[in-house]
């Protein structure tokens, strides 16, 4: 792996940073993935924007704005609905979630009446496998995915085979008032039609915290594009610690998705967590 480093990190790299324990740093992480399965685990509130629009981005369909609280009683939670206000057919007559956006939201982020000992265990069924899979491929981005056809292996940027794909860099920034370094994989420029079709993720680029070590932030995006399905997407994740637990502060995202036996869809929501308690 080349990696191009700014005047800062050679500086570092001069006095002591370790690039090659520091890009392994990024390689292994599991902290990212770990910190939303820490709203599990947590109180707070949630602040719910979800917004289902045209293709172009322009017109909302239909919209969901909520504030909603998780509370912990044991190794129990719920979540109680502080107001809640939709547009569109959001809903459907049965109350169930017209979108698969809103489906997906609700899977990560509400809780539908008590859940309590909650394990990790494989997900059962077509249906809950692929929400997981699709889970993990928005929030445990560039790792490799088992068990989704075509994309699963795809999306592994540090997969030697795929990082020739990719140009590398280390540079020092600010990122939410902290001095971080910042790991950037972004898809290199001009590649040929079949080069492009070996991988999913168009950028990865996340914050670590200089003193900590710990991730701040990460933007990333991701497409592709078949004869039978298409997606983009773009997500910022920006972080927060309550004593030693990482946990999401804020998640934008921004997508489409065409896949088969499901007309094209296309949303932004912004999740904002706050107000955590063990």
């Amino acid at each position: 792996m080349t990696i191009n480093l700014d005047e800062v990190v050679i500086n570092a790299k001069r006095i002591g940073f370790d690039v090659n324990g520091f890009i392994k740093r990024v390689e292994d992480d599991t902290t990212f993935y770990r910190a939303f399965k820490n709203l599990r685990i947590v109180g707070f509130t949630a602040d719910n924007d979800i917004r289902i629009t045209d293709k172009a981005g322009g017109k909302t369909i239909a919209s969901l704005k909520s504030h909603t609280r998780q509370v912990m009683t044991g190794n129990c939670r719920k979540m109680d609905v502080l107001d809640e206000q939709t547009t569109g057919d959001f809903y459907n007559r049965k109350g169930d979630y017209n979108y698969y956006t809103a489906e997906l939201y609700a899977n990560l982020f509400f809780t539908k009446g008590t859940v309590c000992n909650e394990e990790g265990g494989s997900a059962k069924g077509s249906l809950a496998r692929h929400k997981s899979q699709l889970k993990q491929l928005i929030f445990n981005p560039g790792k490799p995915i088992s068990g989704v056809p075509v994309v699963g292996s795809k999306v592994a940027v540090f997969d030697p085979a795929l990082m020739r794909y990719y140009d590398f860099s280390i540079k020092a920034a600010t990122y939410a008032g902290a001095e971080c370094y910042v790991f950037s994989a972004v898809m290199r420029k001009n590649m040929s039609a079949m080069d492009r079709a070996e991988i999913v993720y168009d950028e990865l680029i996340t914050y670590f915290n200089k003193e900590t070590m710990e991730i701040v932030g990460r933007r990333y995006s991701l497409s592709y594009r078949t004869l039978v399905f298409d997606f983009n997407v773009k997500m910022n994740v920006q972080m927060t610690k309550m004593g030693d637990l990482l946990l999401p502060a804020l998640i934008t995202y921004n997508g489409t998705w065409n896949v088969p036996f499901k007309k094209r869809e296309t949303a932004v929501f912004t999740a904002k967590f706050s107000a955590f308690e063990k």
